[in-house]
This record gives structure tokens, C-alpha cells and sequence, in this order.
């Protein structure tokens, strides 16, 4: 079916790449960080692969859809570890893709204590699919019905701090910048903004079967545009959780997970829109599915 989108809309969707959050956002954020934080990379004793899909704000038409999927571990005798991960971001007639790279180097302080630094080298694929858009005929716009491409590299850079029972982290995305030339004589040049993202948790022991973690992330571009999620999760007997989580001025969210023979893990979330969106929407659903290999240090 042939879409009509009038002049501003057509403006709002390709300005999204210039807004305050330009990366996808996950809810189960605490199982996504390695994408997150490339300082994640061999922090734990195994390799896990993890893959994470977003279906966003069910109900509207061509709403966002977010896959990634992602391996990271240790090397097997050094204080480092490597992965990588590729995702998939569509939005309407817009579409993110790429495929990252990252390196970490992790520093013992004590016998309690580690902190790890990372830096991600990838290249990402921003597309705008002009077959999709139909402006008004009296308007001055013209667009063609063939696909817009821009390619640019991407980098980040990122540092974790972590205990047994507490974990902090900083990280940068989408350090170099890059300016996209797409529709350049009609909406001009469009930049990647650097996004930072402020990551901490704590796992409070209740009893022998029962741990509780509240954690945060605050995200944003600077200085002004952020966003923060307030989550906390009861965890039993490290095999099955569940949780709320709070999303400024955007989203409550209920998650539920378990974690079959130690191996095989599973997450769900379900979002219920706090902001005008939710007049048009029916929430959005993530699902988390992952798997942790034997470990190797």
C-alpha cells in the first residue's frame, strides 16, 4: 500500500538521526551491555552469545524493530578479551545497520576489585528508502524512488569497574561524528551525534534463594538531551527473575527471566507507554536469548 507522508512528518523521520537518541534502546539493558560498553569484552569467566529483538510501540505504522546479536569473552591465559556484534535498527523508511569489533584489557586492583577499558572499531550503514515516501504535490520536495545509502565507520570507547556485588560503567558512542549526505540539498547535512551511557548496579543477598539488584543507566547526548531507566529485579536461586523498571517520561516496563542448566537464558520484557505515544500504541515487547559457553580462566 502506497504511503502519503506530508512534508513535516517526512522532515521529522529523517531529522531521527539528529535527535536526542539516535542508538536503539533496550529495556534489558543489564544483559545488552557488552553493546553498550566495549570495556564489557572478557569480564566474565566464559564466552556468551546473546542475541536481543525490540518490537516497538506495536500498533503504529512501520514502528521501530531492533535486532542485535552479539558474542564476547576472555582470552584464555591474559588479562583481555575480544567480541563483536551486528544489529539491525529499522524505523519507517529509515534503517540502521552495521557490524562492530571490540577489544578490552582488564586491570586486577585487588583480590575484590577489577576495572577493564575497551575501545569498538565498526562500519555502519544508514539507508533511506525513497519508495516509501509520498509528499504533497504542491510541495517543492522532490524525492526519488531509489534507496539512499550512506556508509561511515564508527567507533567507541568505554571503562568498567566491578565486584561480586556491584558493577559501574562509562561509555562513548559514535565518537567520529560523521555526517550523513542524504537528501542533502533538501533537509542538509545530518550528523551522528556521540551518545554517553552511565551504567551501575548492586545485588543485595536477601536469603540463601532470594537476591535483589537495582541498577540504572543514564544515556543521552550531551550537554542537555538524556534519558535515564530505573530498574530493580528479584532473583531466585540465580535461576529465575523478575522485575520492574522505570523509564523517564516514557515507559514502565515488567521483565521476567530464567536461566535453564546454566547454560541456555532467556529474557522478556514488556513496555507500557507513559508518554502521548500510548494513545497510539499497544506497548512494545524485547525478547533476550542468550547462551553462556563452559568456562575457560
Amino acid at each position: 500500500m502506497k504511503k502519503i507522508i506530508y512534508i513535516s512528518l517526512l522532515f521529522l523521520l529523517i531529522s531521527a538521526i539528529t535527535s536526542a537518541q539516535q542508538s536503539p534502546q533496550f529495556t534489558q539493558y543489564m544483559f545488552n551491555d557488552f553493546v553498550i560498553n566495549p570495556a564489557l569484552a572478557g569480564t566474565k569467566d566464559y564466552y556468551q552469545i546473546s542475541s536481543n529483538h525490540r518490537f516497538q510501540w506495536v500498533g503504529l505504522a512501520d514502528p521501530p524493530l531492533t535486532n542485535t546479536l552479539s558474542i564476547n569473552g576472555p582470552h584464555g591465559k591474559l588479562p583481555m578479551g575480544y567480541g563483536g556484534y551486528i544489529y539491525n535498527d529499522v524505523t519507517g523508511p529509515t534503517s540502521r545497520t552495521g557490524i562492530t569489533g571490540a577489544y578490552a584489557y582488564n586491570i586486577e586492583i585487588n583480590r575484590d576489585i577489577r576495572i577493564s577499558g575497551g575501545i569498538s572499531l565498526g562500519l555502519m550503514q544508514y539507508k533511506l528508502d525513497g519508495a516509501q515516501l509520498t509528499v504533497k504535490d504542491n510541495s517543492d520536495l522532490v524525492i526519488q524512488p531509489v534507496v539512499y545509502n550512506a556508509y561511515v565507520p564508527d567507533a567507541g570507547v568505554g571503562f568498567y569497574a566491578y565486584a561480586d556485588e556491584w558493577y559501574a560503567g562509562l561509555s562513548v558512542s559514535q565518537l567520529f561524528n560523521n555526517k550523513l549526505n542524504l537528501l542533502e540539498e533538501a533537509v542538509g547535512i545530518n550528523k551522528l551525534k556521540r551518545h554517553f551511557y552511565l551504567t551501575g548496579g548492586y545485588k543485595y543477598e536477601i536469603n540463601r534463594d532470594f537476591v535483589a539488584e537495582p541498577s540504572i543507566i543514564i544515556k543521552g547526548t550531551a550537554p542537555k538531551a538524556y534519558q535515564f531507566d530505573l530498574t530493580a529485579r528479584v532473583i531466585w536461586q540465580e535461576m529465575a527473575w523478575g522485575g520492574l523498571s522505570y523509564r523517564f517520561k516514557d515507559a514502565i516496563s515488567v521483565l521476567l527471566g530464567y536461566i535453564y542448566d546454566e547454560q541456555f537464558y532467556f529474557g522478556y520484557a514488556y513496555d507500557i507507554g507513559t508518554s502521548d505515544l500510548r494513545k497510539f500504541n499497544s506497548g512494545s515487547h524485547e525478547i533476550m536469548i542468550g547462551y553462556k559457553f563452559n568456562d575457560i580462566k
